[in-house]
């Protein structure tokens, strides 16, 4: 997680500008417009997930140096409401992403490696999501997982809401791979995730629409959104993606109007945009414009700081040399 390009590192010198653009205030009631993340326990959100059983609640976990939890945080305050500690699984290594499949299954993705390709392994955990929020300690499913062409860094994980399949995208600064598991995960085998189709972007975080035709996936300082087709992923443009201090998160509102942008650090704000399609937006939700129309990356959700930001990331762009986001189509392996 903490490997970062000196282009990146030099980037993020800016951040006394994001200091003055301020989120939605949690205090303010504004829940799925934004919140910022009040417990001092949780200083390096690396994943974002919307309760599927508690309107408003939003699960997040630390990734390397914390223990086996996940916190339920309600953005109506941003508060933690509940923190779950996982029974039956190894120590934790490096904990990157978050996702809830059909049945209400959360699953955690124990998929980061530092080293970018030093762990034979990584693991996945499932546990159902509590009915209710408080402290508990709730036994998980671990699973053991390998890729077919060898190891390598993850920091995204999602499960399509209506197969339940897990996929998860690798990180690589020139872009990585859409990679699809087995149809069940198996408990007492390896599981074999296999490279299904490219993806242009250095990858922290992905989410799915909650009716599971739109993959979002984002990086520190863009993103882009592709029609599911199927798994043959289609690129349709690029995301809305908030200049944040440290992006690692991305979620879709509950309702699936909003996409929801976390930043890891103490007293981390989160941050919403319309998602492609929605208000504000003149694509639709599977596309039919061209990437090149698509909404640009590097915005602020504080009012009158939006054009300033995309500035600001231009100029990072142009100074520190990071690679642009690949704008050719999505290649299938």
């Amino acid at each position: 997680m903490r490997r970062r390009s000196p282009a990146l590192l030099a980037g993020f010198l800016l951040t006394g500008v994001l200091a003055s653009a301020p989120a939605a205030s949690a205090a303010d009631g504004t829940g799925d417009q934004g919140f910022t993340i009040q417990d001092p326990r949780i200083t390096e959100s690396s994943g974002l997930a919307a309760s599927h059983l508690h309107p408003g609640i939003y699960w997040t976990h630390n990734d390397s140096g914390d223990g086996p939890y996940i916190y339920a945080v309600d953005s109506a305050t941003g508060k933690t409401v509940a923190r779950i500690t996982l029974s039956g699984v190894g120590k934790p290594r490096d904990v990157e992403a978050i996702s809830i499949g059909p049945d209400n299954q959360i699953y955690v993705g124990d998929i980061g490696d530092n080293l970018d390709g030093s762990w034979p392994y990584v693991w996945i955990y499932k546990l159902p999501e509590p009915k209710k929020l408080v402290d508990q300690t709730v036994r998980a499913t671990q699973y053991v997982v390998k890729y077919s062409n060898g190891a390598r860094n993850a920091e995204s994980l999602v499960v399509h809401p209506k197969t339940g399949r897990v996929y998860i995208i690798d990180k690589k600064e020139d872009g990585g791979h859409l990679y699809e598991g087995p149809a069940t995960l198996s408990s007492s085998g390896t599981n074999v995730f296999k490279p299904v189709a490219t993806v242009d972007l250095w990858a922290t975080d992905a989410a799915f629409s909650p009716d599971g035709r739109q993959l979002v996936v984002r990086g520190y300082l863009g993103g882009i959104y592709y029609d599911w087709n199927g798994g043959r992923i289609r690129r349709e443009g690029r995301l809305d993606v908030p200049l944040q201090k440290q992006g690692e998160s991305v979620s879709y509102s509950t309702d699936g109007t909003k996409l929801m942008y976390g930043s890891e650090g103490a007293d981390s704000p989160v941050q919403a945009e319309d998602v492609p399609g929605g208000s504000g937006s003149s694509k639709s939700p599977s596309g039919s414009g061209s990437a090149a129309a698509g909404g640009g990356s590097g915005s602020l959700t504080a009012g009158g700081a939006k054009v300033g930001a995309v500035a600001v990331g231009v100029a990072v762009l142009a100074l520190f040399g990071l690679r642009r986001l690949r704008r050719g189509s999505t290649r299938r392996h």
